[in-house]
């Protein structure tokens, strides 16, 4: 007579996989439990600008302001330019074929601040994104020592710039960038940027840019402050001419030329509302998301992937279908993340919405790069950029 069989083996197999899924929590918490111990670190490592002493003699600087379109956001931030307590600088703006009303605000500000030229680009050179030709053209319209790049809807405060030169010649820097504080009139897009901002972070490890031997470095379109000889030396925007992400490049550039570049926490004295919505959010990361994969499908996919399993489903999973003892460790990663949020400039209740922000960053990074290929390239600024212009193939 031939026995039941037995459901040992199923029981077994069954284990088994909650023996995995156990361990792979564990080994999930502790590892978003040590980074953010680890960005708490790095981040106490990076000096603030309002700490910064004056001091005097400071070198001329030339501010460099690609314009396009920029109506909307440009009286404002220029006004704060032109306020800045800095004796010995010159302001150039480049009007990049505006077709609002730029130009007559420029020509308003020229004849009220005798220290801004305005230099207008007619037609962009082949070969070229508006943004980085603007920049350059600004370069070769300047002879000062020193260039800070700068976005056209930044905000600063008076003292921002002596402060930032300063530290810059204090430590005999090449490069400096600095960290704004990037506000939004959105509390949902504001909960997002958080999470991006810590995704962006432990990619950049900023903190490690003034190390020689660190491949960790640093650039911000808010913020970059360039001596002379070392953007020369780096290639100037002639490099990274097709580059959407051309202030992270820069940077990458500098570094790469063995010159010394440091950042510092910007904090009130630089602001800038990067983005009014979240659908803004989405569009604008349309452009350079697939450019951070280097516009290659499997690096954008693996970099989806990476999203989904690190930020977006961690908690959610475990605390749906976890044990009492899983449970127990999304709760801890869960404290740990509020601690976080409750400790940087951000607000407590942001922590929660990390899986949502998770899923829509693999959601904008897919989508990024569904569309480029659709298209066949990006549109920016109403320009458009064949993909095989931008991955140097034309």
């Amino acid at each position: 007579m031939q026995k039941p069989q037995t459901s040992k083996p199923f029981l077994l197999s069954f284990g088994k996989k909650w023996m995995i899924f156990f361990y792979c929590s564990l080994a999930i918490s502790i590892t978003t439990i040590a980074l953010t111990i680890y960005l708490f670190w790095g981040f106490s490592n990076i000096k603030h600008l309002k700490a910064q002493i004056i001091i005097d003699n400071l070198p001329p600087v030339a501010i460099i302001i690609a314009v396009r379109n920029e109506e909307e956001d440009l009286a404002n931030a220029l006004q704060s330019v032109c306020k800045l307590r800095y004796s010995n600088c010159r302001i150039i703006v480049v009007n990049d074929r505006s077709t609002d009303k730029t130009a007559e605000i420029l020509q308003e500000f020229k004849i009220k601040y005798p220290q801004i030229t305005v230099t207008t680009v007619m037609e962009l050179p082949a070969g070229w994104l508006g943004k980085n030709n603007a920049l350059y053209q600004g370069y070769l319209n300047s002879t000062e020592e020193w260039m800070l790049f700068t976005d056209a809807d930044i905000e600063f405060q008076p003292d921002a710039l002596a402060k930032a030169m300063s530290f810059a010649v204090e430590n005999n820097l090449d490069h400096l960038s600095i960290l704004p504080k990037v506000v939004s009139r959105s509390p949902v897009l504001n909960s997002v940027l958080a999470t991006f901002t810590i995704m962006l972070m432990i990619h950049l490890r900023p903190w490690d840019a003034r190390k020689p031997k660190s491949n960790a470095y640093v650039g911000i379109g808010a913020f970059n402050l360039v001596r002379r000889s070392a953007y020369e030396k780096a290639g100037t925007h002639l490099a990274i001419k097709l580059r959407p992400d051309d202030d992270l490049q820069l940077g990458f550039k500098i570094k790469r030329a063995g010159l010394r570049q440091d950042v510092l926490i910007g904090g009130s004295y630089i602001t800038l509302e990067w983005y009014k919505n979240l659908r803004q959010f989405n569009n604008g990361l349309l452009k350079n998301s697939f450019s951070v994969a280097n516009y290659n499908t499997v690096e954008a996919i693996a970099n989806v992937l990476l999203i989904l399993i690190s930020i977006a489903l961690p908690m959610p999973v475990m605390f749906i279908f976890g044990t009492t003892a899983i449970r127990l460790m999304a709760a801890a990663v869960l404290l740990t993340h509020i601690l976080y949020m409750s400790v940087s400039p951000n607000k407590w209740w942001y922590a929660f919405v990390i899986p949502f922000a998770g899923f829509f960053m693999a959601y904008t990074t897919l989508r990024a790069m569904l569309v480029t290929l659709k298209q066949g390239g990006i549109y920016w600024r109403d320009s458009f950029y064949s993909l095989s212009m931008l991955k140097g193939e034309e």
